[in-house]
Formats: structure tokens, sequence, C-alpha cells
């Protein structure tokens, strides 16, 4: 110790560098690379109809007409018919660097 102060404090940058790792967030995702992370999931699987459905939140319609972009495939009612959609325009974007 000098005087009252103790020659080294501890704990207090380990605190600091983790308040400075919260504020800063994650670099936010494009809709495309968004897509692209799906594609890794497995094929015709739920898991991957779920991961579009949250990009895309489902808004089916009774008489969808046809998906002119993806954005198009929430409203088709049908699971695999809109799992097919969203896989017909993931497939279409080229290959971006994540």
């Amino acid at each position: 110790m000098v005087g009252e102060k103790p020659l080294v404090q501890t704990g207090k940058k380990k605190a600091a560098a983790k308040k400075s790792e919260a504020a800063t967030p994650a670099k936010p995702q494009s809709v495309a690379q968004k897509l692209q992370a799906c594609q890794d999931i497995d094929d015709a699987t739920k898991e991957r109809l779920n991961c579009y459905d949250e990009i895309f939140k489902p808004q089916p319609k009774p008489k969808p007409s046809a998906a002119k972009g993806v954005n198009d495939c929430r409203f088709v009612k049908e699971e695999d018919e809109r799992l097919t959609c969203y896989n017909g325009f993931a497939d279409k974007i080229p290959k971006l660097p994540r």
C-alpha cells in the first residue's frame, strides 16, 4: 500500500472490458446473408423453414399470387411450398462473404 491506496487494483479492468464488449452490438447482417445462413441448415427440414420464417414472418393468404421475390414467399400457406419458394430464391443469391 502506498498511503491509503493499494499498489495493484484487481477486477476493475475485467469488468470494464465486459461492459465495452456488451456495449458494442454485433454487426447487423443483410437479408441475403441471413438467407445464406439458413442454407447451412439441412434442406427440407422444419428448422430451415423456421430460419426463413424468422427473417420474413409468415402471412399466409388463401390464394397467393406467384412469388416475384423472396419476400412474397411469406404469403404461401403450405409449409412445404413456402420452403421450396424460399430455397428457390436463396439458391440464386451469389455467395457473399460472411
